[in-house]
């Protein structure tokens, strides 16, 4: 299996008015985040708005990353769909395309048992050939997985990661303590990074990594050196820009942030609405203490 691990940004889905992907603007993107040190790249995450995209516009932000990065970097493709043949479809289209992994996410309508929560990974897991990240967001998602539905799904050959947006670092420690090496953790950004380092995470998977990208990279070398005292020194720092991404609407944020630094990412797809000018300010504050 591959190993992942470090700052792997969700990329933001630049897309214009009319619907076509800003594909040079999200290469160039890709490219300044590889320059400033990241260690992956997530496209298709929840900052980059898998659920208000159709089929041609995934293609596109996966198909312009793994071009961008020009296996520099491994690419890990958000997978999401409330219908396990669709998700399957993505998850071989995008291994077609040269994707190193598959971020495993769920939606659902009607609530699921957990026989069939499990059945949706597993048979994603089947698909590829490639390592899969199975991604679990109690905030977002109808049906979230149990510590039993991980611990079983850990036992598959592909799916050797887990990224965790609960909340809850104790659910993390649970997970460590239950799967050990045959599942490793990611952290998000609802989670303090230098502390699920410390635990034992492997790195997190988070849209502000787009935005700080050279900070989140200080940060993670810091942990794994061990220097946590300076680690936590910058974490403190680092989360004025994670209480931002919290208040508002999370694609909203990052977009502003990268409109901010010279990126015309565009705005959120509607029915989301761009940062009001008030909360723009709030974002351009705590760029400016980190610059």
């Amino acid at each position: 299996m591959s190993d992942f691990r470090g700052v792997f940004p969700y990329l933001v889905s630049p897309v214009a008015a009319d619907g076509a992907v800003r594909t040079n603007v999200l290469a160039k993107l890709c490219d300044d985040l590889i320059g400033a040190g990241v260690h992956g790249l997530t496209p298709l995450g929840s900052t980059g708005e898998f659920a208000y995209l159709n089929a041609a516009q995934r293609t596109a932000v996966v198909q312009t990353t793994i071009e961008a990065a020009r296996g520099r970097v491994p690419v890990v493709a958000g997978v999401a769909s409330t219908s396990t043949a669709d998700a399957v479809a993505q998850a071989k289209a995008y291994q077609k395309l040269g994707a190193d992994g598959i971020l495993a996410i769920l939606e659902a309508y009607f609530p699921l048992a957990d026989a069939q929560i499990e059945s949706y990974f597993r048979a994603i897991a089947d698909a590829v050939d490639i390592p899969v990240v199975i991604y679990t967001n109690p905030q977002f998602q109808r049906s979230d997985l149990t510590l039993e539905i991980i611990a079983r799904l850990a036992e598959h050959p592909r799916i050797g990661y887990i990224k965790d947006a609960s909340t809850n670092t104790g659910r993390l420690l649970s997970i460590m303590n239950r799967c050990g090496d045959a599942l490793r953790v990611f952290s998000a950004s609802a989670h303090i990074p230098a502390a699920v380092m410390l635990i034992g995470g492997l790195g997190w998977m988070a849209g502000p990594a787009c935005i700080i990208p050279r900070q989140s990279v200080a940060l993670y070398d810091l942990c794994k050196a061990g220097r946590w005292d300076e680690a936590m020194a910058l974490q403190r720092r680092l989360w004025r820009i994670n209480e931002a991404f919290a208040r508002f609407n999370l694609a909203a944020c990052i977009k502003a942030g990268l409109a901010i630094q010279g990126y015309d990412v565009g705005d959120p797809v509607p029915p989301q609405a761009a940062l009001t000018a008030d909360a723009r300010k709030v974002v351009e504050a705590a760029l400016r203490e980190l610059a």
